[in-house]
């Protein structure tokens, strides 16, 4: 039985690497959790945590699969990054941190058009990882033809990023107060994992303690929030990209790329209005859309885990062993390990305990 670790460093890994569980255990392995302490624990009953890197050294895994930045280089087997998103390019004088590579990872699983060409030529310039384009594993469910529930009043999902150059979460508080009290609207507000101005945070919560038709959620769960929602509110997220895969419309507040496939406002008075506009789904929006979409994502079989996995076979079978040794840098391992409590030579966590 082949074995396979997720690395969860935080509580977005759950909605990307769960389909990938599920098609694992279809083809009759076993996938187990390691979760950061920084990771909230959803873990489900059914759900294998290993608590320490000792488990994880007997475990044994022939790969990890993070959706983060980074995993821990001494960890057994192949090391394949899936990504917590797609290449947006939130900042537009910066190359996006997507691309970044760091020199953990032996295969990057690529989503299509917007990223695999350019993760090509870092491979040729690099030399010590293969590209896959497989899909992204989080996106299978959003094709499985589920049909979504009917609701009596548009539903609006408020999602701002976390980057407080960027975020619209301080900026736009007085606006959202002002819709929620004033429009026939049901609201859902999320935010970011990595956003952590416990004030702000605890500001938006009272939202939902203070009107029956506002929900707060420290983080959403992916799709199942997509699907409750008609138009989302947001600035520059990758989880645009997520949204409108299933044909809901965005409306940004001072996104730094905009496009065709938004519509973007740069005053808080225009947000309405443009909440508005979302909701009659105007074609040339909703075809906007879909050519941008299909740039980011182009598989759209539901198939995408079942390649992530195939690539880690044909990476095993035919480059394991025969590639340039990963050069992450001696002060980015040595980090990593201080994190860990990891010591090289002992091969012991210094008492690390997740719960």
């Amino acid at each position: 039985m082949k074995k396979y670790l997720f690395f969860a460093s935080l509580s977005y890994s759950f909605s990307i690497l769960r389909p990938l569980q599920e098609e694992i255990r279809r083809r009759g392995g076993e996938a187990a959790w390691y979760l950061e302490p920084e990771c909230d624990n959803w873990l489900e009953e059914d759900e294998i945590q290993l608590k320490t890197i000792e488990e994880v050294m007997e475990y044994n895994p022939i790969a990890v699969f993070a959706a983060g930045n980074y995993v821990y280089d001494f960890f057994p087997g192949v090391k394949v990054a899936v990504f917590h998103g797609y290449a947006m390019n939130k900042r537009a004088d910066k190359i996006d941190d997507h691309f970044s590579i760091r020199g953990w990872f032996d295969i990057y699983c690529t989503q299509g058009p917007s990223s695999t060409p350019y993760f090509k030529e870092l491979e040729k310039k690099y030399g010590w990882f293969k590209v896959y384009e497989s899909g992204w594993c989080k996106v299978d469910p959003f094709f499985d033809g589920t049909p979504e529930k009917p609701r009596e009043r548009p539903a609006i999902l408020y999602s701002p990023t976390f980057s407080k150059t960027i975020t619209s979460a301080y900026k736009l508080y007085d606006t959202i107060v002002d819709l929620i009290k004033t429009k026939p609207w049901d609201w859902i507000i999320t935010f970011h994992p990595k956003l952590d101005d416990p004030e702000l945070i605890a500001r938006y919560k009272e939202l939902s303690e203070q009107f029956g038709h506002v929900a707060f959620f420290r983080s959403n769960d992916g799709l199942n929030t997509f699907r409750k929602i008609d138009v989302m509110l947001c600035d520059s997220s990758s989880i645009i990209v997520e949204v409108e895969m299933l044909n809901k419309p965005v409306v940004t507040f001072c996104n730094t790329t905009p496009g065709p496939y938004l519509i973007d406002v740069l005053k808080e008075e225009d947000v309405a209005p443009a909440l508005e506009r979302a909701l009659t789904r105007p074609p040339e929006l909703m075809q906007a859309m879909l050519d941008y979409t299909m740039y980011h994502e182009v598989h759209r079989d539901g198939r995408n885990s079942q390649r992530v996995l195939d690539a880690v076979d044909d990476f095993i079978l035919n480059y394991k062993g025969k590639l340039k040794k990963k050069r992450p840098g001696i002060i980015r391992k040595w980090k990593l390990w201080r994190k860990a409590g990891y010591c090289p030579l002992r091969r012991k966590k210094k008492g690390i305990s997740q719960q």
